[in-house]
């Protein structure tokens, strides 16, 4: 599994704990064992850039998830096609905020929304009230998984 994990937030992130939260996730999607994922920190500068351009809407956000070979869950003893997962890109200013309002620390806001993306690029949506019950089921699942095993 290869998962590369860029800081340019200047926001002081744990790199080694987001690529093994993303091989945890993808391991437990049975994403296959070759596949790539991209996990970028950026500041709000950026992301806001990001927000407008790809999703017409202003101002920063706090994850924004950009899909490259459309992968999708392996099923029980079946694994993905290995391919490119794609672009996760993560705003830690904004997530400062979350953070506060949950009353989590940044660290745990991060992780959330990273496992959030990841979803994303395995083609989860929360639009409608059952595939957001869905997601967000999955998601803290994953989530209190691989915080058990730290």
């Amino acid at each position: 599994m290869s998962i590369e994990v860029n800081n340019e937030s200047g926001f002081e992130v744990d790199e080694a704990e987001f690529a093994a939260l993303g091989r945890f996730v993808l391991d437990a999607m049975r994403v296959h064992p070759q596949s790539e994922l991209s996990i970028i920190f950026v500041d709000t500068g950026v992301m806001t850039d990001l927000h407008v351009q790809w999703m017409d809407e202003p101002g920063p956000t706090d994850v924004l998830s950009f899909p490259m070979d459309e992968l999708r869950p392996g099923r029980d003893g079946d694994v993905t096609p290995p391919g490119t997962l794609g672009d996760i890109v993560l705003c830690p200013e904004v997530a400062v905020t979350q953070a506060k309002a949950a009353g989590h620390s940044t660290t745990e806001e991060l992780l959330l929304l990273t496992t959030h993306g990841i979803l994303h690029l395995l083609g989860y949506d929360h639009a409608e009230p059952e595939e957001e019950k869905e997601m967000f089921t999955l998601q803290r699942k994953l989530l209190l998984t691989f915080l058990a095993t730290r």
